[in-house]
């Protein structure tokens, strides 16, 4: 006879339902696995093995088949140990039937029969909750699935445990949610000495979700503007930190269970690969770019980025959502995330000093920041110089606004955008809005049209970047509080379009 139990099989940030078929029947003594099971999954078997061996629990000498339905499903990760373990016991009858196959589980056994928590907890209580099932998962994991409220989850520290639960000797406590945090400690705008511009650029960008380029001398304080983004920006909406959330899980980013209400800030180093950023490798994998989800992807020395690397950006900045596409995989991932990325104006990064200048400046500057091509460049909403600080404002006590001042304004203009597109699913800010919409809620005046016009027609924008200044003025427009675009949103608008070298 068949005992039945269930897991889950991670595609992207959907966990799909598998069945897990058990049988015990006479032959030749064996034990195994099919279902287009991974290198993990088959070495299931020996971990099974032994940690009912360190129960007292024998396998008797038939030949046992565990079937992992649907069966043209790859099947990847040590999940698969718990759901494969209480199946095998329940064909045996040492667990009951009708209770295994109500449950949902996963958790990967050590030898000793510990359970060791897994990624993917979360979105694996989530399709539990759609089957209408109950959740069994290592203790660890069970403050991350408890965030699914319409999910009863069991948190298990063996698989001991599970089976004095199942035969009624020590039933397990439901396991509770663990703690949403804030993130670490955030660094406050006021730092920052001058560079009044650059840091009403980074209002800007914050309040509409606007991609920006920092281009300036080195120390000129790039980096350290873009490090007091996160200060600025609205907390996770609860939507918004659940999405972030399933991706952290699948990633095993979730710190004991806990969900955090920060957006994420990700600063990939410039030698990472295509699917560190993009997403990859075994298992086809989430990237920085969706890690970022809802946050910042900064991009220090943003030329310095492999060619290949910086070009595969351009669809998911368009479309939010990246296609991760290998030969046993093809995953798709959200990615809506603000790019901030920052850069010198050339090898030698003083291009415009020309007492430091190489001697092949400005060639140098045109060949570096040749490196990011037009189309790429053209995805930016505001482009703006960084120059250096004098020495005396360096010695000035900081008299800034600080970061708070700056969140309250953000926060206004997110909200207005939040009402604005209530009535349009996955819509949340300017950034996305686009065709009929965006000229509905961006539609100038008529004297700020034929300025408008002007400009695109001199500095021969694209319609790409015609519609992206249409967004930033309306973010302007926001944060005025002002419901219609006027001429000095969009010259403001204008005035964050550095024309590159490297843009058609």
């Amino acid at each position: 006879m068949v005992a039945q139990a269930y897991t889950v099989a991670f595609e992207g940030v959907e966990a799909r339902p598998v069945e897990v078929q058990c049988a015990v029947s006479a032959g030749v003594p064996a034990f195994a696995i099919v279902g287009l099971p991974d290198k993990a999954v088959s070495e299931a078997r020996e971990r099974v093995r032994a940690a009912l061996t360190t129960m007292a629990i024998a396998l008797p000498s038939k030949r046992i088949t565990v079937n992992l339905s649907p069966a043209d499903m790859p099947k990847e990760g040590s999940h698969f140990d718990l759901p494969i373990a209480i199946g095998l016991l329940a064909a045996l009858d040492i667990l009951p039937r009708d209770e295994i196959a109500q449950t949902m589980a996963l958790g990967e056994l050590a030898l000793d029969g510990t359970l060791i928590p897994v990624p993917g907890a979360l979105p694996a209580a989530m399709t539990a909750a759609e089957e209408d099932r109950t959740l069994l998962c290592p203790a660890a994991s069970g403050p991350e699935a408890a965030w699914v409220d319409s999910c009863r989850v069991l948190g298990a520290h063996s698989l001991a445990e599970v089976v004095r639960h199942y035969t009624g000797d020590a039933p397990i406590l439901p396991a509770t949610r663990g703690e949403a945090t804030d993130g670490p400690a955030l660094r406050d705008l006021r730092d920052v000495k001058g560079q009044e511009r650059a840091k009403r650029a980074l209002e800007i960008a914050a309040a509409g979700r606007h991609h920006l380029m920092l281009v300036g001398t080195p120390g000129s304080g790039k980096s350290m503007m873009a490090s007091r983004l996160p200060g600025i920006l609205p907390p996770l909406a609860p939507r918004e930190a659940l999405e972030t959330s399933m991706i952290h899980s699948l990633a095993g980013l979730l710190d004991q269970g806990g969900i955090s209400r920060s957006r994420p800030f990700r600063q990939p180093h410039h030698t990472a690969s295509m699917a560190a950023i993009i997403g990859g490798g075994r298992g086809a994998k989430p990237g920085e770019v969706s890690l970022a989800h809802n946050g910042v992807l900064f991009m220090d020395e943003f030329p310095e980025f492999p060619r290949a690397v910086l070009e595969t950006l351009r669809q998911p900045i368009e479309t939010g959502e990246v296609m991760v596409s290998r030969a046993n995989a093809h995953v798709s991932y959200p990615c809506r995330f603000m790019l901030v990325a920052a850069a010198n104006p050339c090898k030698c990064g003083y291009l415009s000093e020309p007492a430091r200048a190489c001697s092949r400046a400005p060639v140098c500057g045109e060949d570096y920041l040749g490196r990011i091509s037009g189309p790429l460049m053209d995805r930016f909403d505001l482009r703006i110089e960084v120059p250096p600080v004098a020495f005396t404002d360096l010695d000035l006590p900081a008299s800034g606004e600080t970061s708070t001042a700056v969140a309250g304004r953000v926060a206004e203009a997110r909200q207005r955008q939040t009402e604005r597109f209530a009535a349009y699913p996955g819509l949340r800010t300017n950034a996305d809005a686009e065709g009929a919409l965006l000229e509905e809620v961006a539609s100038p005046d008529a004297e700020s049209r034929e300025l408008l016009l002007r400009a695109a027609d001199r500095f021969g924008l694209s319609a790409r970047g015609y519609h992206r200044i249409l967004r930033v003025a309306r973010t302007i427009a926001d944060l005025a509080g002002e419901p219609e675009l006027r001429r000095p949103h969009i010259a403001e608008a204008l005035s964050y379009r550095l024309v590159s070298s490297s843009e058609s």
